[in-house]
């Protein structure tokens, strides 16, 4: 199989690539279009800051490959953030592939850190009335969490966490797949996860 990474100015990515060579897959760590292009599965993954990530897609084009991607896309933490409409995070315009804002965390009480960091369960794997193709297998795991700005619950929410408030633990439009968490730093449940995104097969019922 062929999975591509995408390579941009986001960090932890390289957790990612060691996470799928554990479970002996080879992944290509690329910005080519025709690269991502002809990949069976396309994983964008990473941790930083939206209008400085937004501003380096745009400048290499690659804000348009990935909203043209027609096989399995995989975005994990800014990943998933990236994929919405817009962020707060810097007032940027996103990739649009979710018609979702990504708001920042509000503390409601005094033991409401920022940002949000740990462990805690997902609920819920319900998209347009059935169970997530990424949850197969599993039910009210816990997975691994760090991030100050999130995605509230909305018609493409695959999965929910409650920190604060309920917010989009997982999303799903399309052959569009994403997660706020990182699978690649949450045990065998991640593993798991990562499983069942590269089982995917669009030509079938998912």
């Amino acid at each position: 199989m062929n999975v591509a990474v995408v390579k941009y100015n986001a960090g932890n990515i390289f957790s990612v690539v060691h996470a799928l060579k554990r479970m002996g897959v080879e992944p290509l760590l690329t910005d080519s279009p025709d690269e991502l292009r002809s990949a069976d599965k396309v994983i964008f993954p990473g941790q930083g800051e939206a209008s400085n990530a937004m501003r380096y897609l745009r400048e290499r084009g690659l804000d348009e490959v990935i909203r043209s991607l027609t096989q399995p896309v995989l975005g994990i933490c800014i990943g998933q953030q990236l994929m919405c409409r817009h962020s707060e995070e810097g007032d940027v315009d996103c990739l649009g592939i979710f018609d979702a804002e990504v708001k920042r965390f509000v503390p409601l009480k005094h033991e409401d850190k920022i940002p949000h960091m740990g462990w805690n369960s997902i609920q819920n794997y319900k998209i347009q009335d059935s169970k997530s193709t990424l949850f197969e297998g599993l039910d009210g795991e816990f997975v691994y969490f760090v991030h100050s700005f999130y995605v509230p619950v909305c018609k493409e929410t695959a999965a929910i966490t409650e920190y604060i408030h309920p917010f989009s633990a997982a999303m799903q439009k399309d052959n569009f797949f994403a997660t706020q968490f990182h699978p690649e730093k949450s045990g065998r449940v991640g593993q798991q996860i990562l499983k069942n995104f590269l089982d995917i097969d669009l030509n079938s019922k998912w």
